[in-house]
């Protein structure tokens, strides 16, 4: 009986090497097929890649002396750890709340008069039967974009300037005195917003336009028939087929709203009008670089990134709940 058993399992065993002896290679997975296939697309990608793994998610590393008294002589470990403090100080130092406010003040100020601009230039855009005549306007509203910050406020000078071209105007015109545009903290921030205006809405109409291309034109001739004139057709048909276009636009301009632009602002800033345009940009300047308090300017700038996560999540949970897809 023990040797037939042991016969037994010695030829289950010479089938079970046979099996396996006989099954073929395994071929490649699914994923592996799928990245060969689309590996040009892949190395297309790796630019960009390394871009923000270099540029955005290496230097997050450097959050770490926002907690630390930090000493560019002792180094990122042995500064000495103070936790807390410097985020304490964001709300005890008068200076910036005055500057968080100015902060605020503008980012609102171009939600509300910048960014449907861009939409209202879509949507006149996009009513113009002339193909030729919409492409050349397409490229004069577009051209601004391409402009640095340095020109535009170089232009905006030689404009508004006391002996500039709209002061001299209103002297010879009016018998006017030269009025203080680049001065006058109560206009600084209307600056601001027409020169966003006058800069990105038309770039920010490429965007707009091409959710208009997706409109479905049997709508429009249906809404013909049915008497409804262009304003109809623009508010019940265009508009609501890019809500979910500009809802999911105004989720990521809400994530950037402490972010005005420094390079803009700063080009901007003179003594006279530094307690009104002073932002956090500016402010993390002036503290982290010209007064080498590395740490504070760190803080600042951690505090603007957990606002603008907050306000994301918001506006994204509430764009959900009133039925719009949301960001994510």
């Amino acid at each position: 009986m023990l040797a037939e058993n042991d016969v037994e399992v010695t030829n289950q065993s010479e089938n079970v090497n046979a099996l396996k002896g006989k099954q073929p290679k395994r071929e490649p997975s699914r994923i592996r097929k799928r990245l060969w296939r689309e590996r040009y697309l892949i190395l297309l990608l790796i630019p960009g890649i390394l871009y923000f793994l270099i540029y955005r998610y290496l230097p997050m590393g450097g959050i770490i002396i926002a907690f630390k008294d930090y000493s560019p002589f002792q180094g990122f470990i042995d500064s000495q750890w103070v936790g807390l403090k410097y985020f304490r100080l964001i709300f005890e130092d008068p200076e910036v709340v005055k500057v968080i406010w100015n902060t605020l003040q503008i980012s609102f100020l171009q939600i509300i008069f910048a960014f449907p601009i861009s939409i209202i230039l879509a949507l006149l855009l996009n009513e113009l039967r002339n193909q030729y005549y919409k492409r050349f306007i397409q490229s004069i509203v577009y051209l601004p974009h391409f402009l640095s910050w340095v020109v535009v406020v170089g232009i905006t000078v030689i404009f508004l300037r006391s002996e500039g071209l709209v002061n001299g105007f209103l002297d010879s015109a009016f018998g006017m005195d030269p009025i203080p545009f680049l001065t006058d903290p109560n206009l600084f921030k209307p600056l601001i917003v027409l020169q966003v205006i006058w800069k990105e809405s038309g770039w920010g109409t490429i965007i707009f336009l091409a959710a208009l291309a997706g409109v479905n034109p049997q709508l429009y001739e249906a809404a013909i028939m049915d008497g409804a004139n262009r304003f109809r057709q623009a508010w019940h048909i265009t508009l609501p087929a890019i809500k979910s276009t500009i809802i999911i636009l105004l989720i990521l301009r809400l994530g950037n709203v402490m972010e005005t632009g420094f390079e803009h602002i700063f080009l901007m800033l003179n003594p006279f009008n530094m307690e009104s345009g002073n932002v956090l940009d500016t402010f993390v300047y002036f503290k982290g670089i010209q007064q080498a308090n590395y740490s504070f300017a760190t803080a600042v700038g951690v505090f603007k990134g957990i606002v603008g996560l907050v306000l994301v999540v918001v506006a994204n949970r509430l764009a959900k709940r009133f039925g719009e897809q949301g960001l994510y």
